[in-house]
């Protein structure tokens, strides 16, 4: 099918396949394929690099190698002929810029996503770092949100920024004067908790999420100091979103670490395909924040001996993605216990969320 994509004021047409293509699998690389697949999913990131955007951007490095490699994978994976795509160059490309991803020992899809987002954010950042001097004006709760985010602009923009980025509020209230401070921290995905039940085998997203926004009790050991009692006092946490991105990604944290093994979660969780709404989880009176599932990232197994895989949808419908093999499927087989990161699309705009 021919698609019709939009860079710079200029049509440039596109005669794209139907994306489902799969990637070979060069040696424990599942959790590389099945990343890619969500990326690739997501439209505004596939159109950006099938049109080579990136080279437009004024303060991109010349040499952006992992940006091209991996916008080579893609036009691979939208490509009308490829029936599968090998991804050896781009992940050599990646393991020079990050070689903590070396060997081929298995390794965990929400860490790769988030390096392989930072590279590339890195590559295509459209300012260069401006050194800030002099102390901050205090300003109000909502100034300082606006501030934050503004700060975080003026060195770091790009396409990245724009679809994933979103920004945390952390706000503590003082339990001896009361005061409230807030602090802002910028993300590119959520990591939330798996209720731990005894009797019950399932929960659902807004349980996790609302266990993550849930206020936290801190004594004064582990409390920050007061800025008005300027002493650690006792005190309450809650984190909320400030700023909501155009794509949210959620990564069910499954695997937990203690002193001496890593274990895993195998609880099923429940999620929305459509309208979850994050509006509760923001700012008093933000309104509906709805989003549309588009991908999913599994993983089957044990924290051993694991496999990555990838739910993907498009126009056609969802596919299911096992490196090489890609085979239809239905909305209902979709939601299983080996659901880990869940890639979630705008699909309402309030202009109070996104400036």
């Amino acid at each position: 099918m021919g698609l019709l994509l939009v860079a710079d004021n200029e049509k440039e047409e596109l005669n794209l396949g139907n994306g489902q293509v799969g990637l070979r699998n060069i040696g424990n690389t599942c959790f590389l394929n099945a990343v890619v697949q969500c990326l690739s999913h997501t439209c505004g990131l596939r159109d950006y690099c099938l049109l080579k955007s990136y080279k437009r951007e004024k303060f991109s490095k010349d040499d952006a190698k992992l940006m091209e490699a991996f916008s080579q994978v893609l036009s691979g994976l939208w490509d009308e002929g490829d029936t599968v795509v090998n991804p050896r160059q781009f992940y050599n490309v990646f393991k020079e810029a990050v070689p903590y991803f070396s060997g081929y020992s298995q390794q965990d899809a929400q860490e790769f996503l988030r390096f392989l987002l930072d590279k590339l954010h890195t590559e295509i950042n459209r300012t260069p770092y401006i050194k800030r001097t002099g102390k901050e004006p205090e300003l109000k709760f909502s100034e300082e949100a606006a501030a934050m985010w503004k700060k975080h602009l003026e060195r770091d923009d790009s396409m990245i920024v724009d679809l994933f980025s979103g920004q945390l509020r952390s706000s503590l209230h003082c339990s001896v004067c009361s005061h409230y401070s807030n602090t802002f921290d910028v993300f590119c995905d959520l990591s939330l908790p798996i209720p731990k039940r005894s009797s019950v085998g399932e929960v659902t997203l807004k349980e996790c999420l609302d266990l993550f926004s849930q206020e936290e009790r801190l004594d004064k050991d582990n409390s920050p100091m007061c800025e008005r009692c300027n002493r650690r006092t006792e005190c309450t946490k809650r984190l909320s979103i400030q700023r909501f991105p155009q794509v949210i990604v959620i990564h069910l944290n499954r695997f937990t670490t203690s002193r001496w093994s890593i274990s895993k979660s195998t609880v099923y969780v429940s999620f929305p395909l459509t309208n979850l709404d994050l509006g509760p989880y923001g700012p008093v009176d933000c309104g509906s924040v709805l989003y549309d599932l588009y991908a999913i990232c599994n993983h089957a197994g044990t924290v051993n001996m694991g496999h990555y895989t990838a739910c993907c949808s498009d126009e056609n419908g969802w596919c299911f993605y096992n490196d090489s093999s890609v085979t239809p499927l239905r909305e209902n087989q979709l939601q299983t216990n080996q659901a880990y990161v869940l890639f979630y699309q705008r699909s309402n705009n309030n202009a109070t969320v996104r400036k």
